[in-house]
């Protein structure tokens, strides 16, 4: 029965595009550039004993949906502190990001809505828009006059625009502006997930959409994660209230799955307290992004200009790209590796992921060992031997 995935697999290893689990020990000196914890908060003191607290006093677990038993008054208060922190009506946590996007785009789209996708939009929301049985189309990327073509000419009532913030391959930033005021001309609702932009982006890390200006407008939803700048694990759906009251009563990634256990919402709530307190934690992760960028491109790699916190950098192929961080690992620093067809364009790359608690001497190191690993000077010393 399961033959074919041997073939499967051997055409995957043939392109380079093998993929395995590395698991990470709790002791490890290398440093990560390869996770999403752009503050830093993720084994923050503060926060690692909220997270504890949480699970000595409400358990281990959340013990059912959210519907049922699993609302839990840590949850309802952290609700309110999100939409507060990022100026809109009302939030909703989710046990994950990815769940949080499927939820939203399965309940408010459907038959009768169409939805309109930026091309390097995450796989959690392409996925959404395929489980929410809409019509749905794919724009090219940053494209604000094909969005305004695609509403002008729908012949469904109901639209929705779906974009990321910050793109999660290059850490470009999406025309939030432009498109809220495109979908507004043409009486659609605008979903942006800002997974990317939470922490870093905005007045004092509120997002993108605080940045752009259209935080807490009455046709726009956001979407975000706790596991990045928040360190800790969940999503959440940000916006008007009868919104955020659709997606209670109809969501089925938020009606049928277990709600988010208490130890992740109280690092959650801890971490976003600290950002409230530091909010110059957005600042210094962005300044090490375009520090490190500017460094990368200075020595000759093709790093992209970052929006946020992710920094791109081109590799010549998959094998190499794979290659590449292979050897960036086994000289102490951890960096992530996209290949198709996680990449919409087809491009490999490595993507790095700055903190707000780099250090100069921390840059200086990266960029040392990704230009002495780069696949050209590599080559040349396998020529020289």
């Amino acid at each position: 029965m399961f033959d074919w995935l041997d073939v499967r697999a051997q055409a995957r290893a043939k392109a380079g595009l093998r993929r395995r689990l590395v698991p990470r020990s709790a002791d490890s000196d290398v440093r990560n550039l390869a996770g999403n914890d752009y503050l830093g908060l993720a084994r923050d003191p503060r926060v690692v004993a909220a997270a504890s607290a949480a699970a000595r006093r409400w358990g281990a677990g959340s013990t059912g949906s959210r519907l049922v038993t699993g609302t839990l008054d840590a949850h309802a208060e952290l609700e309110r502190d999100l939409a507060d922190f990022c100026g809109v009506e009302s939030a909703l946590v989710f046990s994950s990001g990815y769940l949080a996007n499927l939820g939203a785009l399965s309940a408010l789209g459907g038959p009768g809505t169409l939805l309109v996708a930026d091309e390097y939009d995450h796989a959690s929301l392409i996925d959404g828009m395929r489980l929410s049985r809409s019509d749905h189309m794919r724009v090219p990327h940053r494209d604000v006059a094909a969005v305004a073509a695609a509403l002008r000419d729908r012949s469904r009532k109901r639209a929705l625009v779906v974009t990321d913030s910050v793109f999660s391959v290059d850490g470009d930033l999406a025309p939030l502006a432009a498109l809220a005021a495109v979908c507004r001309e043409h009486s659609a609702g605008l979903l942006i997930d800002d997974a990317h932009g939470l922490g870093v982006l905005g007045p004092g890390g509120r997002g993108a959409p605080a940045a752009a200006g259209i935080a807490g407008a009455p046709d726009v939803v956001v979407t975000a994660t706790l596991s990045k700048s928040l360190g800790s694990q969940g999503g959440v759906v940000l916006g008007p209230a009868r919104v955020i009251r659709h997606l209670v009563e109809t969501a089925r990634t938020f009606i049928f799955d277990t709600g988010l256990a208490p130890a992740s919402v109280g690092a959650a709530a801890e971490a976003l307290a600290v950002l409230r307190a530091e909010p110059e934690l957005a600042d210094r992760v962005r300044a090490s992004a375009r520090a490190l960028a500017e460094r990368l491109r200075a020595a000759g790699l093709d790093a992209a200009e970052p929006a946020g916190a992710v920094v791109s950098v081109r590799a010549p192929s998959a094998q190499q790209a794979l290659d590449w961080a292979g050897r960036c690992a086994a000289a102490g620093v951890a960096v992530g590796c996209f290949r198709p067809p996680s990449v919409p364009d087809h491009v490999s790359r490595l993507r790095l992921t700055a903190r707000s608690d780099l250090t100069e001497q921390d840059l200086d190191h990266v960029v040392d060992v990704l230009v002495a690993t780069a696949p050209a000077r590599a080559d040349e010393r396998l020529l020289a031997t």
